[in-house]
């Protein structure tokens, strides 16, 4: 199982101090966060995509290819790219270009974002917005895996000939999830492809958690991927944690009070009662954790939040030590011992390409490559 952080990017007041960092600020804290994710043992780092104040995330390849160069086994990701509103040959030649630079240690979530406004800011309408994550997503998939596209559809112009390049690397293109917190199209798609579907799992109930998840399995065998226990699910989650449960409650209370997306709304005590938000010691948050199991079955990733709200640097640097050494471990452990031998890890590049190389070609490979030998 993987296990990683992801972050939202937001440039927050710390309400302690009233001081808010500088965008450069929060760049480079990010930099710092992400090689501190893999000096404590993290798998995953993953960022979002944002193009409105306060939140600075509105280049992840160009965030994550500079992680790249400093780190030495840290999977990327992101946590979502915009599948509606960005380009899929934008797509396609940016995580391609990544997955060289990376040696192949890079995934996306796609997903359709949750800020109205950026639809008409990139020339979209937002009531498109899951017709345009069908028909986008169905494009990127076509411009990783032939070699040369003619395509036409509603929302973009027509390709004639196309070659998206650089070619994914290998030729195999990134492991796509797909992110969600409501939407169950998203779950559809994600189970029509065999992609992986990660459920947000922040701000909703477990029982919606579960019909989502259970959605989605159920949509993986039909299509005939597998059983629905070996579908590929991650889930997000929050975490705040010192030794001492009643101090970790003290500390967080004025960041979770104030912060732009909860901030000002029901009491961080009924928060964490009717969501995943876990603030308190490291056994709660491993007992927190495991509980997800009972609800969502063996699933493949568990990436938390953790420098939001205004937290400081410093304070998410010791976030992530207790993540490291005194949470995760344990987790790794009992998620491994627990799950049945037939549910698969979640996909990385190195399996996904011994897969492609001890597999017979597919009819769409076998079509492309006709039409090639034609040309």
């Amino acid at each position: 199982m993987q296990f990683g952080i992801f972050t939202v990017g937001d440039v927050t007041p710390d309400p302690t101090t009233g001081r808010t960092p500088t965008e450069h600020e929060r760049i480079r804290d990010t930099i710092t966060i992400a090689r501190k994710a893999e000096e404590v043992g993290l798998d995953v780092f993953a960022t979002g995509e944002h193009h409105n104040p306060p939140f600075v995330p509105s280049a992840p390849t160009t965030t994550l290819a500079y992680i790249a160069a400093v780190t030495e086994r840290l999977l990327l990701s992101t946590s979502t790219t915009l599948i509606t509103t960005t380009d899929p040959v934008r797509i396609a030649e940016d995580y391609a270009t990544l997955q060289h630079l990376s040696d192949g240690r890079v995934d996306l979530m796609l997903g359709r974002g949750n800020t109205g406004p950026v639809y008409p800011w990139f020339g979209k309408d937002i009531r498109d917005g899951v017709p345009l994550a069908v028909e986008n997503y169905a494009l990127l998939r076509r411009l990783w895996r032939e070699e040369v596209v003619d395509w036409e559809g509603r929302f973009r112009t027509p390709l004639q000939g196309f070659t998206a390049t650089p070619r994914p690397l290998d030729g195999v293109p990134p492991f796509v999830w797909h992110g969600s917190i409501r939407t169950p199209e998203i779950a559809e798609q994600a189970a029509y492809y065999g992609d992986g579907f990660f459920a947000n799992h922040i701000f909703w109930p477990a029982s919606h958690t579960r019909q989502m998840v259970a959605l989605y399995r159920r949509r993986f065998e039909h299509y005939g991927h597998g059983s629905a226990d070996q579908a590929i699910v991650g889930l997000g989650g929050q975490v705040f944690m010192r030794h001492n449960s009643q101090d970790a409650v003290r500390e967080f209370r004025p960041y979770f009070d104030n912060a732009p997306v909860y901030g000002h709304g029901p009491s961080l005590e009924d928060f964490t009662s009717q969501t995943p938000l876990t603030v308190g010691s490291p056994q709660q948050v491993i007992e927190r954790t495991l509980g997800f199991r009972e609800y969502v079955g063996d699933y493949q990733r568990q990436l938390f939040l953790m420098d939001h709200a205004g937290l400081p640097l410093k304070t998410v640097l010791e976030q992530l030590d207790l993540l490291g050494e005194e949470v995760v471990p344990v987790l790794r452990r009992e998620f491994a011992a627990r799950k049945p031998v037939h549910v698969p890890d979640a996909p990385t590049h190195a399996t996904l390409r011994a897969a492609r190389e001890h597999a017979a070609p597919s009819l769409d490979e076998l079509g492309a490559r006709a039409v090639a030998a034609e040309r």
